[in-house]
């Protein structure tokens, strides 16, 4: 889970230079009030769009390919599924618009905030268990599209779904009802030394783009009451988690009455799927659980493709993570597996019904 903590924050705001041709997906950034963060919140939306608006590559960094989309474009008539979306820890929004695209393509509304205290270039270990406030921030946002004039009149507002990725399928689970054990994820990070767990011990975090040195934490004097607690938002009606965290940490009680369908995508196979995010144990405990693993893959599969030479500029930087080294398949491929998984799992839960 700790992903991308080294590269700065400006590697991946979107390019607004022009493009190729850009897609019939339009994209915004907005800015929304998170009254419990005590801020407002940066949002990226893709939706339906009519042509017009300013071709970009949204993502489009040193590091990344962008994906085409037309910014500020005028929605296309209709009204369309909202899919709210978690990026991973040390992520960015941004960087999950290679699927984003393609979900608003297909006639969903998209939008994912970057969350505070886990973002690349400001992301802080003691921030990262507090999966409360990353429920709270997606449930922000669905305030903002449920109450907004201009957004509530786009979206249905009975067919809302989440996506996550890594520490954002934990947020994904939570927000659909998953509860955590405090002392249960303790106790796999006393044994398990990799991972999230080895993000808590290094001593590193990231403000304002600069690595700084911080405590190790320790799991256990988290507020285990805001750990425990119900984050569940009933107007989330599908849910799509690629590699969740705490997947060790969820209790079977709360995955038992978990009501609503849960796509769980692992990138690899039984013999590479981390510990940290194997989520076959977690379908076969949910009543509408769905499990696919896409062999050939890795973790880090579900970022962008890299550019040339993005492997050693990354090495360059010190990050640790192989987040651009070669898989079995091309990157590409497996992100056309992810996005017919997902799509398939959305259109029949929250589009088809």
């Amino acid at each position: 889970m700790p992903l991308l903590q080294f590269v700065p924050v400006a590697f991946f705001v979107a390019s607004l230079a022009a493009s190729a041709q850009a897609s019939d997906v339009g994209v915004r950034e907005i800015k929304i009030p998170a009254p419990k963060r005590g801020t407002e919140l940066n949002v990226t939306v893709w939706y339906p769009a009519k042509a017009g608006g300013e071709p970009v590559l949204v993502g489009d960094n040193r590091i990344f390919k962008g994906t085409s989309a037309s910014k500020n474009a005028p929605f296309r008539d209709g009204r369309y599924p909202l899919v709210v979306v978690s990026h991973g820890s040390g992520g960015r929004i941004d960087a999950v618009s290679w699927l984003a695209t393609e979900l608003a393509a297909a006639g969903f509304i998209v939008a994912g905030p970057n969350h505070p205290g886990s973002t690349s270039g400001n992301s802080l270990p003691a921030e990262t268990p507090k999966l409360w406030q990353r429920t709270e921030d997606l449930s922000a946002v669905i305030d903002m599209f449920t109450t907004s004039a201009e957004w509530n009149a786009a979206i249905e507002a009975d067919r809302i779904g989440v996506l996550g990725f890594s520490l954002g399928g934990a947020a994904a689970m939570e927000i659909s009802g998953a509860r955590a054990d405090l002392e249960a994820y303790a106790r796999y990070c006393d044994s398990y030394k990799k991972w999230d767990c080895a993000w808590y011990t290094g001593g590193r975090g990231y403000v304002d783009d600069a690595p700084v040195t911080v405590d190790k934490v320790d799991l256990r004097t988290i507020d285990k009451v805001r750990f425990e607690q119900s984050n569940r938002d009933p107007r989330i009606k599908s849910a799509v988690l690629v590699e969740p965290g705490l997947a060790q940490a969820y209790t079977q009680e709360s995955l038992k009455t978990l009501a609503i369908p849960m796509q769980f995508i692992n990138l690899g196979s039984k013999e590479t799927i981390p510990l940290a995010v194997a989520s076959e144990p977690l379908a076969a405990q949910t009543p509408q659980g769905s499990y696919a693993a896409i062999a050939g893959a890795d973790h880090f599969s579900f970022l962008p493709e890299c550019k040339e030479g993005a492997a050693e500029l990354l090495k360059s930087f010190g990050e640790v993570d192989p987040i651009c080294n070669a898989t079995e398949r091309p990157r590409a491929d497996i992100h056309a597996d992810i996005s017919k998984l997902t799509l398939e799992a959305l259109k029949k839960t929250l589009a088809d019904r």
